[in-house]
């Protein structure tokens, strides 16, 4: 499949007007070809006015004609086999074993949505007959869930393939009904292009409407600004910044018509040392923080940024020990310059700061990212708001702590999360017990004797938490529970079998139904 620098509107390539960009070679320091050029704000309008053309009957197919489309996306991600495995390492300079691994995600989360519309609990169907001998009367009154309408997905960064084009949002957003209009990352804009064609040409092989699916070519914030507010987009999906989200959240509140940023944005993914565990496993803590706080050059949405642990001799064994694995890592090439550039600056202000030491810090290199470990005290944290700011990259900062009663202070302080890790042992519980409900509010998911880093794709997992972490700490951007984001309840009453969706009529095809507040398989 050829690359042509082209947006794909409506089933079609088409060349944008504006600004040209090219992607970029990480590890050579070298660009791309070809150019892509920036989409206008008429080619925006109709990707997103065939969008809304698309919905009703999108959202009116059957769940297996779905779960086939989002099946055949996958099929077709895997028919472009190395073809879209080197370009993807072009761009990013990722290992051939993590792209592999990372397209097998991809794939994978679509047959799971696929798998999620032929179970059919998604609709969450409720019956409650009518009682017309009761006083008052209650009519017949039925509902189901229904998809909001066309979603603006932002591709990500940091994940070419599973947060990206035919990524989670984008998944979840087609399974619940939604035509998307995505905005391709410029920083793999050859790779958008690939699974964009694979998208289209799965479309195609479907008989779908042409518009539910366009992704949008170019560079800028306006770009992305002018997608939010079109009125035909009903909600957003974004992973990236703090603040290209809360960009997006301002754009959104501000329409005539507000509508939800689904935005995973900031977090330091705190990881508790507990007493017992710190004293009899020290070293191979250490050993496995290294290696999850250096997986992917740290570009990670859980990378382990904050360790919490009481001071003492245990805790500087653990510092010695993770020192000793990072200091001797190479710099490894980021994701592109400017991810490079902000993570440079970000390990500089911690060497730099006045109450923070460096315990290890690799030898760094322009355009890579070197590992590096600093440690400061609670007092310090509890003062010093910059001291919880994400360093996107292989950094992390320990906190050192007077005792249990500090150690809770510190974590009362925390922002909202995505993951907190418990090291325990025997002998932790009561310690574990006492930071269990602050974790509860403030983070997504908690895990014990693991590391924050792999998340995985099933119907438990949650890949969300309190702001900043995300925009909405209700929901997910992984897993089954991610359809939820883009779907609203409608009751009908009294509607005759004629007029009520298939799904809800007496003899329909719910295969789960709450029946007078009882759930039942039908």
């Amino acid at each position: 499949m050829i690359i042509t620098g082209d947006a794909l509107i409506g089933g079609k390539a088409v060349t944008g007007t504006g600004a040209g960009v090219r992607a970029f070679n990480p590890a050579l320091g070298q660009a791309i070809e070809p150019e892509f050029r920036t989409v206008d704000a008429s080619q925006i309008d109709q990707a997103c006015r065939l969008a809304d053309e698309a919905f009703d009957s999108f959202r009116s197919l059957s769940d297996e004609k779905r779960a086939i489309f989002l099946d055949t996306i996958a099929d077709q991600i895997m028919a472009l086999g190395d073809v879209l495995v080197e370009r993807v390492m072009e761009e990013t300079s990722l290992p051939r074993p993590r792209v592999e691994g990372e397209r097998g995600r991809t794939v994978g989360q679509l047959k799971l949505f696929a798998n999620l519309l032929r179970e059919g609990s998604w609709h969450d169907v409720r019956f409650d007959k009518a009682l017309p001998d009761r006083t008052p009367p209650r009519p017949d009154l039925r509902m189901r869930m229904i998809g909001l309408g066309p979603v603006a997905v932002f591709a990500a960064s940091n994940f070419p393939l599973a947060f990206s084009v035919a990524g989670g949002d984008t998944a979840s957003a087609l399974a619940a009904g939604c035509p998307v209009v995505l905005k391709a990352h410029f920083a793999h804009p050859g790779t958008s292009e690939l699974v964009g064609r694979a998208v289209v040409k799965a479309v195609e092989i479907c008989g779908l409407p042409a518009g539910v699916f366009s992704l949008l070519a170019g560079v800028g914030n306006e770009l992305g600004i002018a997608l939010v507010r079109h009125p035909a987009i009903k909600a957003v999906g974004f992973t990236g910044s703090r603040g290209g989200g809360m960009a997006l959240m301002v754009a959104a509140a501000a329409r005539p018509v507000p509508i939800p940023v689904y935005a995973e944005m900031s977090s330091i993914n705190p990881v508790f040392l507990l007493p017992n565990a710190l004293k009899n496993r020290a070293e191979d803590i250490a050993a496995g923080f290294a290696a999850s706080l250096t997986l992917g050059v740290g570009q990670m949405c859980t990378n382990p940024g904050l360790v919490l642990a009481i001071d003492g001799p245990d805790l500087q064994r653990f510092t010695a020990a993770a020192s000793q694995a990072l200091v001797g890592g190479a710099a490894c090439s980021m994701l592109s310059p400017g991810i490079a550039g902000n993570f440079a600056r970000g390990v500089n202000q911690l060497a730099e700061h006045a109450d923070v030491t460096t315990l290890a810090l690799a030898p760094q290199a322009e355009g890579k990212g070197a590992p590096a470990l600093f440690v400061s005290t609670a007092s310090a944290f509890l003062s010093q708001h910059a001291l919880q700011e994400e360093i996107f990259g292989p950094a992390s900062l320990v906190i050192a702590c007077k005792d249990v009663v500090e150690l809770r202070q510190v974590t009362e302080k925390l922002e909202g999360q995505l993951t907190a890790t418990l090291q325990m042992d025997e002998g932790d519980l009561e310690a574990a017990q006492a930071l269990l409900p602050v974790l509860e509010r403030k983070v997504g998911r908690i895990l014990a004797n693991g590391y924050p880093t792999g998340v995985e794709v099933c119907s438990a997992m949650v890949h969300g938490g309190p702001f900043p972490s995300t925009s909405d700490g209700r929901t997910t951007s992984v897993g089954t529970g991610a359809i939820t984001r883009f779907l609203r309840p409608v009751c009908y009453q009294n509607l005759s079998q004629a007029l009520l969706p298939e799904v809800l009529r007496d003899n329909g095809s719910a295969t789960w139904l709450r029946r007078e507040g009882e759930l039942t398989r039908n």
